[in-house]
């Protein structure tokens, strides 16, 4: 924040010097929108923070740790669930995704013949475009079926001793909008660290090869440990999605108000309950609901605070290597 208005009152004096009026107003107009950036997020967290007073008045920190859901008189309302669900669905989602995603980008960027590069990186990043309720619907109609009659069964014939994988396989549970949560945010993580990818100079690569390292220890060692950074950002990026993912999520994790081990259960994330009860709630439960969204944007702020340091602290141990 500091930078920003530093900026402008450069620009100001700039201007007094004689500079460029061009110069000037480039500099005063970025840091205006840079700032109102920063005070639209402020608003919306304000707004949200008004709108769950009542929420907050009634439940105060229990409401983080609450599991009940109750809009009948006694009201009472708690979000750990959601959280929890949230938390288990988008942990699913990196788990499959992230490996997908960087096998994608390294063939992209450091195998793919030149003429299947650059159509195949369109259809990739082609596949964000595709609107979430069209996830959800191919959720329903194509992996639901598959996850019901082969995947899960397999997994729970193999697997089915842990808790993770009890209970009668349903294709609508948390384990499905895991998947379909991975499969949406592939085009962001993979689009991402193959831009990292390309980003690395060749000499790294040169360097590798030149004293006998094979294609893939030179992928190894030199390419991705130069380009963790940017691809450390890029999976924060598809978490960022993951977390806050609504309409594919609401479509196929069965929409249940329990919280269990097993990602054969149903359940429910922050989003998607929002999503399914506001239109529908009493004054108290609305507050309750968006105190939920307050959550929620808390936690993706957690996210980035945390992506942040991680990228300076990786950054700072290249430095220092270097």
């Amino acid at each position: 924040m500091s930078t920003i208005f530093a900026n402008i009152a450069r620009g100001v004096r700039n201007r007094r010097n004689g500079a460029a009026w061009g110069d000037v107003s480039f500099e005063v107009g970025s840091g205006i929108v840079a700032v109102g950036i920063l005070a639209l997020i402020a608003v919306i967290g304000a707004i949200l923070l008004l709108g769950s007073t009542d929420s907050i008045r009634a439940f105060g920190p229990g409401f983080l740790a609450d599991t009940i859901w109750n809009p009948q008189p006694p009201e009472r309302y708690g979000a750990l669930t959601f959280i929890y669900g949230t938390l288990v669905t988008s942990a699913l989602a990196l788990l499959i995704g992230v490996p997908v995603s960087l096998g994608i980008a390294i063939f992209l960027s450091e195998l793919a013949p030149d003429w299947l590069r650059v159509p195949l990186s369109f259809m990739v990043e082609l596949l964000a475009a595709v609107p979430s309720v069209v996830y959800g619907l191919w959720g329903i109609f194509v992996l639901v079926p598959v996850m019901r009659d082969h995947v899960e069964p397999s997994l729970q014939a193999v697997f089915g001793f842990l808790p993770l994988f009890e209970g009668s396989p349903l294709g609508i549970d948390k384990l499905t909008a895991g998947v379909i949560l991975a499969i949406m945010i592939i085009p962001t993580i993979s689009a991402v660290s193959r831009e990292a990818l390309l980003a690395v100079p060749q000499n790294q690569r040169e360097a590798a090869l030149s004293v006998g390292a094979t294609k893939w220890e030179t992928t190894r060692i030199a390419v991705l440990t130069y380009a963790r950074s940017g691809i450390f950002g890029a999976v924060v990026l598809g978490l960022g999605r993951a977390v806050g993912e609504t309409m594919a999520v609401t479509m196929t994790i069965g929409n249940r108000n329990v919280m269990t081990v097993s990602l054969l259960d149903q359940g429910q994330t922050i989003a998607s309950w929002i999503a399914n009860n506001f239109t529908e709630a009493g004054p108290l439960e609305a507050s309750a609901l968006i105190e939920l969204g307050l959550v929620l944007l808390l936690l993706a702020f957690a996210i980035n605070v945390f992506a942040r340091l991680m990228v300076a602290r990786v950054l700072r141990i290249e430095e220092a290597v270097a």
